[in-house]
């Protein structure tokens, strides 16, 4: 689309739609509804939520030099299978737009209601610090200095490229009024330890080993392993944070974990074995159960 300058902005987004409905790398869900998947892409590239695309495609407005050319290269991925995030180069995420690649997770739906507790469990009492285990793009970490009331926030992750993103969303984001987020290396509490924290948060890898052939191609393939997958049958990262999740808390403080639906109660009964109180089990926006939270007991 060299000469896309001479183009509208509508004439590019059919061609989108019509090459994403006729993909062989995509799912055959992505392809059924190659309409909407075509407008977030060229939204995407353009900086544009989906209603001011809209807004724009009135009157048939001509797209500006590079701009077809942007869209273009991000089609290109989109249709070899890279995920929409990825090939935008970002991902929305509460009140962010975080930027994504392939060292990192993309950022789900599902982790804002975790976000959410959170805040929520942190709220009556101010200050304090807030970890995150397994920060990923830092949407997590950036969400609760952006919304929370904390002292500061601690974020770790056992990638170094998956901090730099990080660092780099940090830097984004941040601004004077937020509390200060410090990045750390190292895999579970490791880096924490000799901290106390009012709340700890954490997206951990949970997916078994085994799963890996019913995932989705977008996310086997295109995904780091690392941030995907625990041993255990997916249990071993729960079964790290909820052993020493209660030397790094306050008395009274929080554990608010991402559940897999399908290991929610073993999660849950390990928590109480552990010693938490107040042990529940919350639903995402489908109605799945995806939100561990627990407090450390007050000695």
């Amino acid at each position: 689309m060299t000469d896309g300058h001479r183009m509208t902005l509508r004439d590019v987004v059919r061609r989108v739609v019509a090459l994403v409905a006729d993909a062989p790398a995509l799912e055959p869900e992505v392809r059924g509804d190659a309409e909407r998947e075509g407008r977030l892409l060229v939204a995407g590239v353009l900086d544009l939520s989906p209603g001011e695309l809209a807004t724009r495609l009135v009157g048939h407005p001509a797209l500006g030099p590079g701009e077809a050319d942007a869209i273009e290269l991000a089609l290109m991925r989109r249709l070899r299978g890279e995920p929409l995030a990825y090939a935008v180069g970002h991902a929305p995420f509460r009140d962010l737009v975080l930027q994504v690649d392939r060292r990192v997770l993309i950022p789900r739906p599902e982790t804002e209601v975790v976000v959410g507790e959170a805040l929520r469990r942190a709220a009556p009492t101010p200050g304090g610090v807030a970890v995150d285990i397994g920060t990923g793009s830092g949407a997590i970490a950036l969400s609760l200095a952006t919304e929370g009331a904390f002292e500061r926030v601690v974020a770790t992750d056992v990638s170094d490229d998956a901090l730099a993103v990080a660092a780099h969303n940090a830097r984004r984001v941040l601004a004077d009024g937020h509390p200060p987020v410090e990045f750390r290396l190292g895999s579970d509490l490791a880096p924490v330890q000799g901290l106390r924290a009012r709340v700890i948060v954490a997206n951990p890898p949970y997916i078994a080993y085994e799963e890996a052939p019913m995932l989705p191609r977008s996310v086997r393939d295109w995904e780091p392993t690392v941030a995907l997958f625990a041993a255990q049958q997916g249990m071993a990262r729960y079964e790290s944070l909820l052993s020493g999740a209660q030397a790094i808390l306050e008395p009274g403080g929080w554990l608010v974990l991402e559940l897999d639906a399908n290991r929610a109660a073993r999660t849950a009964n390990l928590a109480a074995a552990r010693g938490y109180e107040e042990v529940q089990v919350l639903q995402d926006y489908a109605r799945r159960d995806r939100v561990l939270v627990a407090r450390a007991p007050v000695r």
